[in-house]
């Protein structure tokens, strides 16, 4: 099913594979590291998707320690990730309109196939749901 996905990705986004692989990736491990219910889901549903978000995050640095991800999850750290995220989407080649398309990609993807929705763009993804905002799962 990961293949499925990236493939999506690839089709919605206009990315070649290997880089819709490595930004869902990206995507993946920032949301985990965000404390985002949408990674939960996303990782009990889609084999291999826990290990490409850590693999990515590996790739990029992002931080692995328990006081580190709890740092992240405080206001200041949330927006360092999001930027962080979108900084690293561009070193793996992606400009504004594929970053644009991305989420929407993402969430076409989950809503189709599992039918997890409200995922939409970034906010979806790292902010509202932290901020009480539940995944709808059908």
């Amino acid at each position: 099913m990961l293949s499925d996905f990236v493939k999506h990705i690839a089709s919605d986004t206009g990315l070649n594979q290997k880089a819709a692989k490595a930004a869902l990736g990206i995507v993946l491990n920032a949301a985990d590291r965000q404390g985002a219910p949408f990674a939960d889901e996303v990782f009990e549903r889609v084999p291999g998707t826990r290990t490409l978000a850590a693999s990515m995050g590996a790739q990029v640095g992002a931080a692995t320690g328990v006081i580190a991800r709890l740092i992240e999850q405080t206001p200041g750290g949330r927006r360092s990730v999001t930027e962080q995220t979108i900084r690293n989407l561009q070193r793996e080649g992606l400009g504004n309109n594929e970053i644009g398309a991305l989420f929407p990609a993402i969430s076409a993807f989950a809503s189709t196939v599992f039918g997890v929705s409200g995922v939409g763009h970034l906010g979806d993804i790292f902010g509202a749901f932290n901020a009480g905002t539940a995944v709808k799962v059908a």
